[in-house]
């Protein structure tokens, strides 16, 4: 699982009757660097199949490749990039801060 900053939508003319009820989102997944402000650098872009209302500008816990499909089962879902949850906070604990050395 990753987090990704949704930066917007994709709209489509037809879409796959098992892909009905929900939207298309446009994320980028953060590195380390861009979650501890390290870096601006953002890595490739995915679309997202968000049952869950994600806007822009929100951060979100990314599922891939056969795990994003999971949800569905036994239902089959032609989903790669599915977006798991919606992410309200996000609080990183380096190792420096439990006491140890950061490489």
């Amino acid at each position: 699982m990753r987090i990704a900053e949704v930066i917007g939508a994709v709209t489509l003319s037809h879409s796959h009757s098992s892909m009905l009820g929900a939207q298309y989102k446009l994320a980028v997944p953060l590195s380390w660097d861009n979650l501890l402000k390290r870096s601006d650098e953002p890595l490739e872009e995915v679309v997202v199949y968000d049952e869950l209302g994600a806007g822009a500008g929100c951060l979100i816990a990314l599922s891939e490749g056969r795990e994003a499909a999971m949800p569905f089962y036994p239902d089959v879902k032609p989903v790669d990039v599915y977006n798991a949850a919606i992410l309200d906070n996000l609080h990183v604990r380096l190792p420096s801060d439990l006491g140890g050395a950061l490489d």
